[in-house]
């Protein structure tokens, strides 16, 4: 746990993956082909208060989607980038982008697409649900599972780590 705490101090961002993480992973399709996903409505918030206590967020997903696209903008997250099945090439961009080192970031996967980033990061976190390679991999599995929550206690875990929880959480207090 200590150890989980220091990495977590270090943080500057927080790469999310979105499918099994953000979503719990099912994908349904109207006839048309058209894509519809479900985001758990307190993982939307927790990622705002992360950004209000200085840890940015970014998006790296295999697959492409408008509903993923309108929900991150809607979150305040402009680093987004879909239909990335190789995610390493988006990860150092990110990197070069924001001037960051790799143990300043954190990423949540769920899934062996998420391997090539979650070896590199200064924490790995796997939702609970994860493929067992990943959880393998992991530096901390959350407790629960993708679209469940589990961003909103990575995000929650984050903040108490930095001691940024209690006066974000003032301010609903007052």
């Amino acid at each position: 746990m200590e150890e989980r705490l220091a990495r977590a101090r270090k943080l500057k961002l927080l790469i999310l993956d979105v499918d099994g993480v953000l979503t719990d992973g099912r994908l349904f399709f109207d006839e048309t082909g058209r894509e519809y996903k479900s985001f758990h409505a307190r993982d939307g918030h927790g990622i705002k208060l992360l950004q209000q206590s200085g840890v940015q967020v970014a998006i790296i997903s295999g697959r492409k989607s408008l509903s993923v696209g309108l929900r991150m903008k809607s979150l305040g997250i402009s680093l987004i980038y879909q239909g990335h099945e190789d995610k390493r090439a988006a990860f150092l961009e990110i990197l070069q982008t924001l001037n960051l080192a790799t143990e300043q970031v954190a990423h949540v996967g769920d899934d062996v697409l998420d391997l090539p980033i979650m070896t590199r990061v200064g924490l790995a976190i796997a939702v609970q649900d994860a493929h067992f390679a990943v959880k393998q991999h992991a530096h901390w599995c959350t407790s629960l599972a993708g679209g469940q929550g589990a961003v909103r206690e990575v995000c929650d875990f984050i903040m108490q780590a930095q001691g940024t929880f209690d006066s974000i959480l003032e301010t609903y207090l007052s």
